[in-house]
């Protein structure tokens, strides 16, 4: 239903005009100079996802300070899940509604495809930002899961899969997906993962799919339905079996990954995951997390991926977000996030590209004894899937497994 609903939504809002071309093209065509010139006193509101205290404190605290004082710009955060931001432009732009409230959208890749697919968005800007010109390798975001970026979003950072365990409690980890099974049936009811569409939850299931399947290689050519087909029963089969072993016997599972994080932290689980391989680091930090606690990854790889920032078709302060995702691309902005006392995300600049002072201020940055290091994470690293498989794996998860 979720689907149908989906593809009836996008299907209006094809149909529908949008004319905003003029100011478009004005804003596109401006010198960066004359935008940041333009922007000030004003307010830009970024739509994103509220799920951790600690980005939501790195965007309230730092970004909008640094705004403030660089471009005289009042930055408001907005939490909302990205399905309900696409749904609200394609709502609006059925409508007519030219003039939107949203004008900085952190997005990922399943959103991004569906906005792009509708007409919602806004640009190309990217090339127009002179912190990616300077910085950024724009192969490594020409693609955003598969589906082709085109000037449409901006990089502003990295992330991949990772396991949490404490040492106290899990001396070893498992090593492969084989293992992780016997384990988990070693302990029942000390696993769990976030409910799918959750980022965290869904990473984990797609990892699960690669696993259980033979690899990632087989998906790396666009979508096949023959071949999900064929192969999706095996990862739900592996996750059925476990089922009864998990956390409350599979009944029920966390809402988000903040929800997993606080059953680890109060001991309920032994295993917990993150999308940010310095997030455990972070927790540790802040005393939420003992410091026992490391990171682990499987023999069959860890996914990774970037995020990025878009700007809306029907966005009131559209010169505003161009200057925010420039900003939050700029090698001050990559470091401060950088470090696992703010959030430990990874960077989306070539560290090579920076000035001697500069690369040695990242390197010099201590991810902790918690963090894998990057030798490591690279050697496990495997890319992300087509969005048209992660909306499979999400719907039938809700099939196979809660029985929906």
């Amino acid at each position: 239903m979720r689907i149908k609903l989906l593809f009836i939504m996008l299907l209006a809002a094809l149909t529908a005009g949008c004319s905003d071309a003029p100011e478009q093209t004005s804003v596109l065509q401006q010198d960066f100079a004359s935008l940041e010139k333009t922007v000030r006193g004003t307010e830009v509101r970024w739509h994103m996802w509220g799920g951790s205290a600690q980005i939501n404190q790195w965007v309230d605290t730092f970004v909008t300070s640094e705004m403030k004082r660089l471009y005289d710009v009042n930055v408001v955060r907005v939490p909302m899940d990205a399905p309900v931001f696409v749904n609200k432009l394609l709502t609006e732009k059925a409508a007519g509604k030219t003039t939107g409230t949203m004008d900085l959208l952190w997005i990922n890749g399943e959103n991004f495809k569906n906005s792009m697919q509708a007409g919602v968005l806004f640009g190309p800007f990217t090339d127009r930002l002179p912190n990616f010109s300077a910085w950024y390798d724009p192969q490594k975001s020409a693609h955003d899961f598969g589906y082709p970026v085109n000037g449409f979003e901006a990089p502003y950072g990295r992330a991949q899969f990772v396991f949490e365990y404490d040492t106290a409690r899990t001396p070893t980890p498992p090593a492969n997906l084989a293992e992780l099974a016997d384990w988990i049936r070693a302990n029942p009811g000390r696993f769990t993962y976030p409910q799918p569409p959750d980022f965290t939850g869904s990473a984990f299931l797609r990892q699960v799919f690669y696993a259980t399947t033979g690899g990632h290689e087989q998906y790396m050519n666009g979508f096949n339905a023959e071949l999900y087909a064929k192969n999706a029963p095996m990862t739900f089969a592996w996750l059925g079996e476990l089922k009864p072993h998990l956390w409350q016997q599979g009944r029920t599972y966390p809402k988000d990954a903040a929800a997993l994080d606080t059953l680890f932290a109060r001991g309920e689980i032994d295993m917990a995951m993150s999308y940010h391989p310095a997030h455990a680091q972070m927790k540790i930090l802040e005393k939420t997390y003992p410091d026992t606690v490391r990171t682990f990854v499987l023999a069959e790889g860890a996914i990774f991926n970037t995020h990025f920032t878009a700007i809306p078709f029907n966005a009131p302060n559209k010169a505003g977000a161009m200057v925010l995702a420039n900003f939050l691309m700029s090698p001050e902005a990559q470091l401060s996030k950088f470090r696992p006392e703010n959030w430990g995300d990874l960077p989306a600049l070539e560290v090579t590209k920076l000035e001697e002072t500069q690369r040695k201020a990242f390197d010099e940055v201590d991810l902790g004894a918690a963090t894998l290091g990057m030798d490591v994470l690279s050697s496990a690293a495997v890319p992300e899937i087509s969005p048209e498989y992660l909306e499979l794996l999400e719907r039938d998860w809700d099939t196979f497994i809660l029985g929906h």
